[in-house]
């Protein structure tokens, strides 16, 4: 496992960290992203739904995007200009994109999975996906902190 690389800067903070695609990589990055959030200083609302919104990419990472041997990256890009967190989630399998559930189909009555996405589209202002080179893919999570109004 590579270490991770973390940048605190005047604009922007940024943590990487490659893990194994596996059930404990994925619990790993989520205990790595709350410690990073909390030595940033990051609101404790930001922190929690950034914590829900790296276990559900982290998980989908290791249960839709594993190819044994490759690992996945987690990245936390956080810009205090606009109080905006940006969650990365990269893996090898970009032959398999993630796409939201259909809203307009009955809901099975006892779902084995699927939700995922639609909680990180509850938490997060925006999610989507692009290509991580060379067949990867990368699933982006915005975040915005909380405005409080004085």
């Amino acid at each position: 496992m590579n270490h991770a690389i973390p940048r605190v800067g005047t604009s922007t903070a940024t943590f990487t960290q490659l893990l194994s695609s596996t059930r404990r990589g994925a619990r790993l990055a989520r205990l790595l992203a709350v410690t990073e959030l909390h030595t940033w200083g990051v609101p404790q609302d930001l922190t929690e739904r950034a914590e829900l919104v790296v276990a559900e990419l982290a998980a989908n990472a290791v249960l839709h995007g594993r190819v044994p041997g490759r690992c996945f990256r987690l990245t936390l890009v956080l810009d205090p200009a606009t109080d905006r967190l940006r969650v990365e989630v990269s893996d090898a399998r970009g032959d398999l994109r993630p796409l939201p559930r259909p809203t307009d189909t009955a809901p099975d009555p006892l779902p084995t999975g699927g939700r995922g996405l639609t909680l990180v589209a509850a938490l997060a202002d925006h999610w989507d996906t692009v290509p991580y080179p060379p067949s990867g893919k990368t699933v982006r999570a915005v975040l915005s902190a909380p405005v409080i109004e004085a």
